[in-house]
């Protein structure tokens, strides 16, 4: 018998010998004889002969003649039996070939598959081993007509050769190529496989089907053509080549809502943007070409709004057997991929407020470009987080739009693997390849691919391979970069004229009726676009509806004034409670120190630390019925180990959270450590709060220096959407930030990038200083019906200096302060210290010691929106001021003060009492955020403090 590393018998095969070993179990008159003489010959311990450790090593080679005794001589002889040239031998020959090209076909047909629609010949792919075996002209004539094991290629246990391998190619090498081998769920697999083998990879369409495949093809092309030739040049990311897409979509909404779907958003970059917003969520043409002539009124939009193929649009789409799905297309920016997050937030949170658990109501659908699919790091990060706890979504559809070139650049210089898709293989899921120019195969594998969905609540991916008529825009000319390839496009009909003709050809449809179908949409749409330009259908993103209706966004210098405070028993009551545990549950002896005695102390002194100000006002507005999510790298026990929001039984690994037992009604406490990604888990959260509108949503970054990798969420969705796209959000971000000497990476939250970005009154900034202030901030963000982004400056050291702290009757009354005014009389005051953050209490302790009463220490808390008129009533009751400083620990050309400096200047210019000089305080400017040295941070520290509060004066520098 051949080495087992030569033959079927070896560990790539092993889930199909697996699978006919159980059959043999049950019975095994069930397989052939041949495989029963496989099977019926053990390694002595009843263990089947294909087991791990003898497919992992060759079969030992014979004793050399005459060196055996007789007993090993015995125990030799029936392994020279398979050596016979019987029937039985050629039977498990031709089997084992069989099985290999089986095994082929399965794991490598889709390199063989005609996937381009321009029909170029792929690249040679001689180094993959087994890729000759697709070929199958290793069986001769009369083998095919021999009768062989179908392993469930067919329902069938045996059939004619010629008609397994015709079977297989129709399978994995036709329009369709499958990566599913991949999968280690075998369950899965064999599922797909059975599905896919069982119908030659394709569905029998009636002819009702196939008219209306035809029909959204003709749709898609319709509307494409249109545009193209009532608005010449302009840019629209056309679908043209990639029309296919349309119907897919339809068939996802028809399978999906047969098995429970009810919601679909989706995310998708600009190509074909347009196509999908009329022919599959039904927003009306007019609408979309009165969005190119553009408002009547230019002026009545200056600075805010956005291009046609960034907006998105919300409906309810009606399947063809009734069904309504409602779906969602939402907004995103330019920045490819971006938006995946978003999305898969927005639909974490439609589940969790609507109780699916099964996560089978509502699905995300990202639709992403071959280039950006594989170049962007934000999908590897949108992948890996869905099958985490905290982030999961019941699975993704992807689909991507396969134009075989980036912008210019060619695959093979845009990614070092064969697919594009093949990022998609660090998860265990299908990836399916078409080709676009066979609609039929993309409803095929859509129809599939959502019921794997469904059914296995996983993420699958189709690659969608198609082609751009018009290159990257409608203005671009791409044969100057691809020649070759759209010297081909330029003869190549369009997909709905090849299926027209397959079908006339086939006397499905007379060419006559297809011929009417596409006039008929070309009708529509130039009806639809003379009503747009007599009625002047442009309008303004839908906004505040549903959910929204009792929220608000626009301008906050009117906005409602609500009491943040709590009622002094009920913060008591709520405080022993975060001190108690279950009972027999193990406390790790640190936690129990520093936090639960710590705070049964409080209970004695009512003085609190930050934590337990956060920890309050998580507890309480949770208590009130709003829900709160806290995110981020390690934010459970907190970077800082301050908040132990989960403790861990130190015997048993259990798990407590305390803050869990305040949820009331519909509300929950979600804190989740999250994975080590910044743009995509913050993106994750952005898309969140926009579903929960009611509830506290936050994510805290590791150090606030780390943001800066979520710089794109932050740009493009939370300071812009507003402006943009009309679209609130209440996410909360808490940034650590401040100086200690931690290096360049640990200091600074770039709070000088927060700034640059407030405008409209579109974000607050905010650099609370004490367990009071986060407790009314954090509040005040849930309690009010304003809607506003909401950026942290927290603390580290401040954490737990004793300075900063906070009476419990300071959270029973009062509410967030913008500006925290200085003990000190006004009267005498000469030069006033304005600053934010940590370094107000070096400060103070510098001019306390001196007991220079004629220096004022004020905390701005709120930097944005600015604090104008709090500040300028301060100014104005300071008749002996003659010096006022901004103090920061930050670089000059970094913090507050570009911000500052302005607006300060304003402030004192307006003053009617005598001139006020103006200065800056504070670190020079640098390219680094902070230095390295723990040493030369502290002498950068004092000669802050030094020049603050000893400049000009007798010791003075």
């Amino acid at each position: 018998m051949a080495n087992f590393q030569d033959t079927f018998l070896s560990g790539a095969n092993i889930d199909f010998i697996e699978g006919l070993y159980a059959r043999y179990l049950e019975d095994p008159t069930s397989v052939d004889a041949s495989w029963r003489e496989v099977f019926e010959r053990n390694d002595g311990a009843g263990r089947p002969i294909f087991n791990t450790k003898l497919l992992e090593a060759p079969v030992p080679a014979a004793p050399p003649a005459g060196k055996a005794n007789g007993k090993a001589a015995a125990v030799q002889a029936p392994a020279a039996a398979p050596a016979a040239t019987g029937p039985s031998s050629l039977a498990l020959e031709l089997q084992s070939k069989v099985d290999q090209t089986l095994f082929a076909f399965r794991l490598r047909g889709h390199l063989r598959a005609a996937l381009d629609p321009l029909g170029r010949p792929r690249p040679p792919l001689d180094h993959v081993a087994d890729v000759g075996m697709v070929d199958d002209g290793h069986f001769s004539a009369r083998e095919r007509e021999q009768e062989v094991e179908s392993h469930g290629v067919f329902a069938q246990q045996r059939v004619k050769l010629a008609d397994l391998l015709t079977r297989l190619h129709r399978t994995y090498t036709g329009s369709i190529g499958v990566e599913v081998m991949q999968i280690l769920d075998s369950q899965r697999r064999r599922w797909l496989m059975q599905r896919m083998e069982h119908s030659e990879n394709r569905t029998a369409f009636s002819v009702e089907d196939q008219k209306h495949i035809l029909t959204k093809l003709s749709y898609a092309e319709g509307f494409e053509n249109f545009l193209h030739t009532k608005y010449v040049g302009a840019k629209r990311f056309s679908l043209d080549g990639g029309e296919a897409l349309i119907p897919m979509l339809d068939a996802v909404a028809e399978v999906g809502a047969g098995m429970g779907l009810k919601e679909i958003v989706i995310g998708m970059a600009h190509r074909g943007r347009l196509n999908v917003l009329t022919n599959i969520l039904g927003k009306q043409p007019g609408q979309i070409f009165s969005e190119f002539d553009g408002p009547k009124d230019p002026k009545a939009y200056l600075g805010r709004g956005d291009v046609k193929y960034h907006m998105g649009f919300s409906s309810d789409h009606v399947t063809r057997q009734g069904q309504n799905v409602h779906l969602s297309l939402a907004f995103n920016p330019s920045h490819l991929e971006a938006v995946n997050p978003v999305v898969e937030g927005r639909v974490r949170a439609k589940q969790d407020r609507g109780g699916d658990t099964e996560r089978v109501g509502v699905m995300p659908l990202l639709i992403h470009g071959d280039a950006a699919f594989m170049g962007q790091g934000v999908v590897a990060e949108t992948l890996n987080l869905s099958g985490l706890k905290g982030y999961t979504t019941g699975g993704t559809l992807h689909i991507v739009i396969n134009n075989q070139v980036g912008f210019t650049t060619d695959p093979h210089d845009s990614r070092s693997s064969i697919y594009a898709t093949a990022i998609a293989q660090m998860l265990d899921i299908p990836v399916f390849h078409v080709n676009g120019d066979d609609p039929e195969a993309c409803v095929h594998v859509a129809r599939l691919a959502a019921e794997y969905r469904q059914t296995f609540h996983s993420d699958v991916v189709i690659d969608l391979i198609c082609y751009r008529r018009y290159g990257h825009n409608e203005g671009d000319d791409p044969s100057f970069t691809q020649p070759a390839m759209y010297d081909i496009i330029r003869k190549h009909p369009t997909v709905r004229t090849l299926y027209a003709k397959a079908l006339a050809e086939q006397n499905r449809i007379p060419a006559e009726e297809s011929e009417a179908i596409k006039q008929r949409c070309l009708q529509e749409f130039d009806a639809a676009l003379a009503r747009a330009r007599q009625e002047s259908q442009f309008k303004e993103p839908s906004a505040l509806e549903g959910l929204w209706k009792p929220y608000q966004g626009g301008s906050l210098k009117n906005a409602p004034q609500v009491p943040t405070g709590v009622d002094k028993a009920k913060l008591r009551d709520i405080l022993q409670k975060l001190c108690e545990v279950p009972e027999g549950f193990h406390v790790h002896r640190d936690v129990e120190r520093t936090v639960i005695k710590k705070r049964l102390g409080m209970l004695d002194s009512e003085e609190l630390q930050w934590s337990e100000g956060e920890s309050l006002a998580y507890a309480t507005l949770l208590s009130e019925g709003a829900s709160v999510r806290l995110s981020g790298q390690d934010c459970e026990r907190g970077t800082f180990s301050h908040r132990h929001s989960v403790l861990h039984d130190v015997q048993t690994g259990a798990e407590y959270t305390p803050l869990k037992q305040f949820a009331t009604g519909r509300a929950g406490f979600h804190v989740v450590n999250s994975a080590l990604s910044e743009m995509g888990v913050l993106g994750f959260e952005y898309g969140y709060s926009l579903d929960v509108p009611d509830g506290l949503t936050l994510w805290e970054a590791q150090f606030g220096d780390f943001a800066n990798g979520a710089q794109i969420i932050i740009d493009q969705f939370i300071a812009a959407a507003e402006s943009k796209w009309r679209r609130l959000s209440g996410i909360t971000l808490l940034l650590p930030h401040s100086y200690e000497g931690q290096g360049p990476e640990h200091s600074s939250a770039r709070l000088e990038r927060f700034l640059d970005l407030s405008a409209e009154d579109n974000i607050q900034v905010c650099y609370p200083t004490t367990p009071a202030q986060i407790f009314h901030l954090l509040r005040r963000q849930v309690r009010r019906p304003v809607r506003k982004p909401l950026v942290i400056m927290s603390p580290k050291s401040l954490l737990r200096r004793p300075e900063a702290t906070s009476k419990l009757d300071e959270l029973a009354t009062g509410g967030f302060q913008e500006v925290i005014l200085d003990k000190v009389a006004p009267a005498g005051v000469t030069r006033l210290l304005l600053c934010s953050g940590k370094v107000y209490y070096d400060l103070v302790k510098a001019r306390d010691e001196r007991k220079d009463d004629s220096i004022a220490i004020v905390r701005v808390e709120q930097l944005y929106p600015f604090p104008f008129d709090e500040l300028a009533n301060l100014v104005a009751r300071l008749p002996k001021l003659a010096e006022l400083y901004w103090v920061q620990e930050e670089p000059r050309n970094a913090g507050a003060w570009h911000y500052m400096f302005p607006r300060l200047h304003d402030l004192v210019s307006s003053r009617s009492q005598q001139p006020v000089k103006l200065g800056y305080i504070g670190r020079a400017e640098a390219a680094s955020p902070a230095t390295g040295f723990p040493k030369t941070h502290e002498i950068e520290q004092q000669l802050i403090i030094e020049e603050a509060i000893f400049r000009g004066t007798k010791n003075g520098r």
